[in-house]
């Protein structure tokens, strides 16, 4: 029988397994939870430490920041100023040759090119003309010493009359009329015969004149040299009635040439008789031509407005390849410098541009004062960190230039001159004063 205060229940088990179910789901839950939060955080872990490495990479790899100024150290070399120039040459004695008398050209000797020697016999002129007017000349020469023999007789016909009239005026028969006249027929045959001489020495003047001017007919060359020009050929008539034309044009000696050189007024007080001066032409480039600086005029020359004066410069031309008329370009040495310290000339025309105020404005700056001669304001380098450069004005002294670099005659040390400034730079002044 079964005990009453006893009370079984068949299904008790089951449901207590009914009970703890909830509370291992929970537990499970719970754990899942946890390792759900967990695998977030090694996630987020990794990825913060991805981040973190690539922006240390960044940081290591960044380049540096862009440089404000362009600088350049000191060099050492040579600097040769120099005076360019262009002009044309010409043979050093060059003679132009011309016709004195008029008259058709019979015969020309010589032709372009042509080498002769002094007294050689260039060209004829017709002689028909000037022929007949000797032989006038000498018929003209010839009655004038006829009259001179006319007028002597007649002196002495008057000399006998006038002694006649003084003997018989002292003998008290004869007048003083008759002695007056006879005096001045004497007188007058004196007169005669001094104009009939003077008539013949004219006459013979004029035909030495006309001996000469056929002499002329014959024209020689007055030098040895090369004939450059010839403008005349046979049968050409020469009219030198109001200008003497030029037949021929002789060089003495083509293998010393000059260049007369334009020399600008800005370059001329550096230029000195007995400079050396390098010619070259067109016609054979790359070839230089040594040249000798002999004389500077003081003519001035106008063009346009533009005042030069000329520069001789004698120039060798063993091979005779310099030609008359030839351009030439010459470059005058006018001072070097050998193993200096040398600057290049853009850090003498550096400027820094002005700092900017906030509104990008740039602030006035005091122009600064002039320098002397022989002076000249760089800017160094003085702290050349990338992106933080500092530079600091110099006042030093200079010597001569070639255009690209300038003789540097102060030492600043191992400084570095700035020679341009960048995009950078020129940004970086806005908003404050640049650090110089």
């Amino acid at each position: 029988m079964a005990n009453p205060g006893v009370h079984l229940d068949a299904g008790g088990p089951a449901r207590n397994n009914a009970a703890e179910r909830p509370d291992l789901n929970k537990a499970l839950s719970r754990v899942e939870g946890r390792g759900k939060w967990l695998r977030w955080l090694v996630i987020l872990l990794v990825l913060a430490g991805i981040v973190a490495g690539g922006m240390f990479y960044l940081q290591k790899t960044k380049p540096p920041p862009p440089a404000r100024y362009v600088s350049t150290a000191l060099t050492q070399g040579d600097v040769f100023e120099t005076i360019q120039s262009t002009g044309q040459v010409k043979p050093v004695t060059e003679v132009q040759i011309g016709a004195q008398v008029s008259g058709r050209i019979t015969k020309v000797h010589v032709d372009f090119n042509s080498h002769v020697k002094a007294g050689d016999l260039l060209a004829e002129i017709d002689t028909q003309l000037l022929g007949a007017e000797i032989d006038a000349n000498a018929a003209q020469v010839a009655a004038a010493n006829a009259s001179v023999k006319r007028a002597d007789a007649n002196l002495e016909t008057a000399k006998v009359r006038l002694e006649r009239a003084r003997k018989v005026f002292k003998e008290g028969v004869g007048s003083q009329a008759d002695l007056d006249a006879a005096q001045g027929s004497y007188d007058i045959a004196l007169a005669d015969v001094a104009a009939s001489k003077a008539q013949v020495a004219q006459l013979n003047a004029t035909l030495r004149r006309s001996n000469t001017n056929l002499a002329f007919t014959k024209i020689y060359s007055p030098i040895e040299g090369v004939v450059i020009n010839r403008a005349v050929d046979p049968g050409q008539t020469v009219a030198a009635s109001f200008q003497t034309p030029t037949l021929f044009v002789i060089a003495q000696d083509l293998r010393k040439m000059r260049v007369l050189a334009d020399i600008d007024e800005a370059d001329v007080g550096r230029l000195k008789e007995g400079m050396t001066a390098d010619i070259r032409v067109d016609a054979f480039p790359g070839e230089s031509f040594k040249g000798l600086v002999s004389q500077v005029r003081f003519s001035p020359v106008n063009q346009a407005g533009v005042v030069t004066y000329a520069a001789v410069i004698e120039v060798d031309n063993p091979d005779i390849k310099l030609r008359p008329g030839m351009t030439a370009t010459a470059t005058i040495h006018s001072a070097e410098a050998k193993g200096i310290k040398r600057l290049p000339n853009a850090a003498l025309r550096f400027k820094p541009s002005p700092p900017m105020t906030k509104e990008g404005k740039p602030i006035p700056q005091d122009p600064l004062p002039p320098l002397p001669a022989g002076k000249g304001r760089i800017y160094v380098l003085t702290n050349e960190t990338p992106g933080a450069e500092q530079i600091e004005m110099r006042e030093v002294d200079i010597g001569i230039t070639d255009g690209v670099y300038t003789v540097l005659r102060t030492d600043i040390g191992t400084l570095k001159v700035v020679t341009e400034e960048t995009d950078a730079g020129a940004a970086g002044g806005r908003g404050g004063r640049r650090p110089f």
